[in-house]
């Protein structure tokens, strides 16, 4: 048991200059190595921008708004999280190995840092992005309950970290740009988790078109239906209830928490909101990005 405790809470350990959990960071060669299949759909998230939300929607639709299919696995066995390697608990390289194609993947990875075999095989990408203040909130309360990250410290702590990009996944600022002027010149479909929220339906049928796939009404108000916050955070296929206590402590704080649009304004202070929106400012200003951070 001792031996399974300590493999949790340690420091994130740098890959070319991107603080990773160190487990990722000691097996790199084989997340570099990983071999894409052309058919492969790769879900790209920063961490905590609706990654399992927009997982569970294209699992969906995969098995034709079929929510039994669904519920054959938790979600991170259906979307293995392909560059999360931790000793004696899940290798998504290896898992997905096993699967049968057509896949769908899971990864936070930074554009820079994504294996290879993905470019050339010219895979389809799905990117969802989030507006950084809630994204920031969020992950200090995932930080406190998934027991692989090093220990968050006060928000205040956990918000200069952020900021700073020095929070697993490096910044959210490169991720954000990175992966938005990859779009330029490969197949990848770039949402908004705003957007998502505000009218679900509409981003799923653009998802339907990304994909080439042909869906009447009623199997789409199924998918969403499957898919709403509410019904997932009772799905313990999707809600990541299944995990051990060691790893992911729902008590502290539940995955699924509140999945809303400006709980930011719940938790920052008015000092630190002005100092977040200047430095948001300056490190945006190059970017055509956009985002709004409520709806």
């Amino acid at each position: 048991m001792d031996k399974k405790l300590d493999i949790f809470r340690r420091e994130l350990v740098d890959v070319q200059g991107i603080p990773l959990f160190w487990s990722i960071a000691e097996q790199w060669v084989q997340v570099e190595s990983f071999e894409a299949r052309p058919d492969d759909l790769l879900i790209s998230t920063y961490p905590k921008s609706g990654t399992t939300w927009i997982s569970e929607i294209l699992d969906l639709i995969y098995n034709n708004g079929d929510a039994e299919k669904c519920k054959r696995d938790a979600i991170y066995k259906r979307v293995p999280f392909m560059e999360l390697i931790i000793p004696g608990l899940s290798n998504g390289v290896e898992l997905l190995k096993n699967m049968q194609s057509p896949r769908l993947v899971k990864t936070h990875l930074p554009v820079q840092l994504l294996p290879s075999s993905f470019w050339k095989n010219d895979c389809k990408m799905v990117y969802v992005a989030r507006n950084a203040k809630d994204v920031a909130v969020s992950y200090y309360y995932f930080y406190q309950m998934a027991k692989m990250h090093p220990e968050p410290g006060t928000w205040e702590e956990f918000l200069e970290k952020f900021m700073a990009g020095q929070v697993g996944f490096g910044s959210w600022y490169d991720h954000v740009k990175g992966w938005w002027e990859k779009r330029k010149d490969y197949r990848i479909l770039y949402l908004f988790y705003e957007d998502m929220k505000e009218d679900p339906k509409c981003e799923i049928q653009k998802l339907l078109k990304f994909l080439e796939k042909d869906m009447p009404e009623e199997i789409v108000n199924k998918i969403l239906y499957h898919s709403s916050f509410g019904v997932m955070k009772e799905n313990p296929t999707a809600n990541y209830t299944t995990m051990t206590k060691e790893e992911m402590d729902h008590s502290v704080s539940p995955f699924m928490r509140k999945g809303i649009s400006g709980d930011w304004k719940n938790q920052f202070t008015v000092a630190q909101y002005e100092k977040f929106e200047e430095d948001y400012v300056e490190k945006m200003k190059e970017s055509t990005l956009k985002f709004r951070s409520e709806i």
